[in-house]
């Protein structure tokens, strides 16, 4: 059952405290003539039924039927005027809250014009302070069922992350774009938010936007972006660094050098796959067709169904290191004997239309 409460008051509000409730828990007793003290930047709010009903400003107050009359017309009252009505207390802090921080819990999935999709979290920091403690508690506490701090916290967060979101997706800006745009955005975010603030009996006095990042995957989508922007035209790439990889192993000579040196051609393409492999082979075949004349003419005018890998590197038309390469890699599937290798006509022909 409540106590009878006399007096009604928070004297160790915390700066950083948005509400205290009396009693903690439950509905309070109070009596006619009972003390409500209100310390500076308070205001203390009766709360019943759902709904938020008399206010007290900073002072100390005496409850009567004068100062409480949207609360007496709940209750029934005692001839003597000591039955105690219940109800509950708000005391709203209405200090300047200068250092409230916001961020995105989950990423925001964003259409980019340079990227196609980006994933980009967000945060920053703003200042508000509670104008209309009434409202306050009749929308936050009433409405919502909040009354701690960190609760009123994140509500007050999921609403300025949602005015994000919709305002990155009104501006069709892309990731690169966006820093430019910060002093705009933050401007933009508060009209918006302010408004839905405003609703809530909070005015909010400042928003700042901290900085808006990608998440890794799309950190690693720019970086792959940039590194294809600074090799430029792919092909004219490829087709260099197999030509010189080629004019190394000539240069190098002996089995030794010539592997060593065409290991560094294909160490290129391999970490790209199969097809990469493959363009690497024809900008050989193209740059390098009298190097590779005497491995060709070498080979048999029949073509065996299973070859050595000489025979493969000269049917391919490329050296028999190329060969060594992709096999050990395992795009090319081969069967050992002993220390040699023999390749199936069929393995290399499908490797070649891949």
């Amino acid at each position: 059952m409540a106590r009878i409460i006399d007096v009604v008051q928070v004297p160790d509000q915390g700066s950083n405290q948005m509400v205290s409730r009396v009693p903690d828990t439950g509905s309070g007793d109070f009596r006619l003539g009972s003390q409500v003290i209100v310390r500076e930047s308070q205001a203390a709010v009766f709360f019943r039924d759902g709904k938020a009903l008399d206010t007290f400003g900073p002072g100390r107050h005496t409850i009567s039927t004068a100062n409480i009359p949207l609360l007496i017309n709940l209750i029934q009252l005692g001839t003597s005027g000591q039955t105690p009505f219940t109800a509950e207390v708000y005391f709203v802090n209405q200090r300047d809250f200068i250092d409230m921080k916001w961020g995105t819990p989950e990423p925001i999935s964003l259409r980019d014009p340079d990227l196609g999709l980006a994933r980009l979290r967000a945060n920053g920091r703003y200042s508000m302070a509670i104008s209309d403690p009434q409202m306050f508690v009749a929308k936050i506490v009433g409405a919502q069922g909040l009354y701690q701090t960190s609760q009123i916290d994140d509500y007050l967060r999921t609403i300025i992350i949602s005015r994000l979101t919709d305002l990155l997706g009104e501006s069709k800006k892309g990731l690169f774009d966006l820093p430019g745009m910060f002093d705009e955005m933050s401007a933009a975010i508060r009209v918006k938010v302010g408004e839905d603030f405003e609703a809530l009996g909070i005015t909010l006095k400042q928003m700042f936007l901290g900085s808006i990042s990608p998440t890794e995957e799309t950190q690693k989508a720019i970086d792959e972006r940039a590194s294809m922007g600074a090799i430029g035209d792919m092909n004219k790439y490829m087709q260099y660094s197999a030509a010189k990889a080629m004019r190394e192993a000539s240069a190098s000579g002996g089995e030794a050098g010539s592997a060593a040196s065409t290991g560094v051609g294909l160490g290129a393409g391999m970490g790209m796959g199969v097809g990469m492999a493959g363009m690497i082979s024809q900008a050989m075949a193209g740059t390098t067709q009298q190097q590779a004349a005497p491995a060709a003419a070498a080979a048999p005018a029949a073509t065996p169904d299973v070859m050595t890998v000489a025979e493969a590197a000269a049917y391919l038309k490329v050296t028999p290191a190329d060969v060594q390469s992709l096999i050990t890699g395992g795009q090319v599937k081969a069967k050992q004997i002993g220390s040699d290798y023999r390749i199936s006509k069929k393995v290399l022909d499908d490797f070649l239309a891949s």
